[in-house]
């Protein structure tokens, strides 16, 4: 819960030393923390939830959209509203290993997913990457996935910086639904 600004700082037992600040708490992030749906090893077996989606539906899954050798799909774990991933089917961990069918439909999926996002929500540009490997920042290393995070000018502010929490004004449920029916069909 979010107390109101006062003159004195909140007393909250059990939170450290009290300070001026107050706290948004997250408590869904502790499942990114401790790893839960993390795949157990490296093979599609073993627990990929990038494999697992795809047998889900659309809204239980958080799936944008699907091709035939990627699809788009919501990140659990947001940096931003609206931060989705353009996943292939196949189990690769590699950028290189996809062959140009996949190659082209991620490339085709990545524009697709920015004009979904510039008519859904007016995002002025975006991060888009590969993080390949757990030593670049990977989560999960074993399933290739390409994130597109749509940006705002002026969209960084006190939170992330100062109380390392995201603010995401919408349900994620509600964001998969904008943005697939923002979603462009076949160019």
């Amino acid at each position: 819960m979010l107390a109101l600004m006062t003159s004195e700082p909140e007393q909250q037992i059990g939170v450290g030393t009290p300070d001026a600040f107050q706290r948004l708490w997250t408590p869904h992030r502790m499942a990114y923390i401790q790893g839960e749906n993390k795949p157990t090893g490296p093979g599609a077996d073993d627990g990929c939830p990038f494999c697992a989606i795809p047998a889900r539906s659309d809204e239980d899954g958080l799936v944008i959209a699907r091709g035939e050798k990627v699809y788009a799909v919501l990140n659990l774990y947001p940096y931003n509203g609206g931060h989705l991933m353009v996943v292939p089917y196949r189990h690769v961990a590699d950028y290189t290993e996809l062959d140009l069918p996949e190659t082209a439909e991620l490339a085709e999926f990545t524009k697709r997913a920015m004009t979904a996002l510039r008519t859904a929500s007016g995002a002025h540009g975006f991060n888009i990457g590969l993080n390949q490997g757990s030593a670049a920042g990977a989560g999960i290393a074993a399933h290739l996935h390409q994130h597109v995070v749509p940006r705002w000018g002026g969209d960084t502010n006190f939170m992330p910086v100062v109380g390392h929490t995201r603010v995401l004004p919408q349900l994620l449920a509600d964001t998969r639904k904008m943005l697939a029916d923002a979603w462009p069909s076949q160019p």
